[in-house]
C-alpha cells in the first residue's frame, strides 16, 4: 500500500533531521545492505576456521592435546558461525512460516495436508486399529 502524500512528507522531514543530525550514520545505514554485513561474518568465520585448522595442528605435532582440542573448538566454532550466516545471507535462516501465512510453493508439494507428526502416527494407529 502506498503512503499518502503526508505521510511521504512526513518521511522524508525525519530522513533529513536524521542526515542533519548524524550524516556518517545515516549514510552507512541508507548504502549497507544486510548481506554485506553477512558476507563480512562470512570471511572472519572463514579466517577462524584456517586459524583453528593451524592451532589444532600445531598441538597435534608439538604433542600438546589441550592446544590440539583448543584448535577443534575455535574450528567449529568459526565453523557454525560461518553457517548461520550463510543460511541468513541466503535466506534460509528465517523462523518456520506463522499458521495461516503462505507456504513456500516446493514445500506444499512435498508436504501436503499430512498434518503434524503425532497426529499422522494417531492416523495410522486408527486405521490399523479399525482394520482388525
Amino acid at each position: 500500500m502506498p503512503l499518502s502524500e503526508h505521510e511521504q512528507r512526513l518521511l522524508d522531514q525525519i530522513e533529513q533531521a536524521l542526515y542533519a543530525e548524524d550524516p556518517k550514520w545515516a549514510n552507512t545505514v541508507r548504502i549497507s545492505d544486510p548481506r554485506s554485513h553477512y558476507k563480512r561474518r562470512l570471511i572472519k568465520a572463514s579466517i577462524g576456521f584456517v586459524l583453528g585448522v593451524v592451532v589444532m595442528m600445531v598441538g597435534v605435532v608439538i604433542n600438546e592435546i589441550l592446544l590440539g582440542v583448543g584448535g577443534f573448538v575455535v574450528m567449529l566454532a568459526a565453523c557454525l558461525w560461518g553457517l548461520s550466516s550463510w543460511k541468513r545471507m541466503n535466506g534460509f535462516g528465517d523462523s518456520a512460516p506463522a499458521s495461516g501465512t503462505a507456504v513456500p510453493p516446493g514445500k506444499q508439494a512435498r508436504r501436503g495436508n499430512r498434518g503434524s507428526f503425532m497426529e499422522r502416527m494417531e492416523e495410522r494407529w486408527r486405521r490399523r486399529h479399525d482394520e482388525r
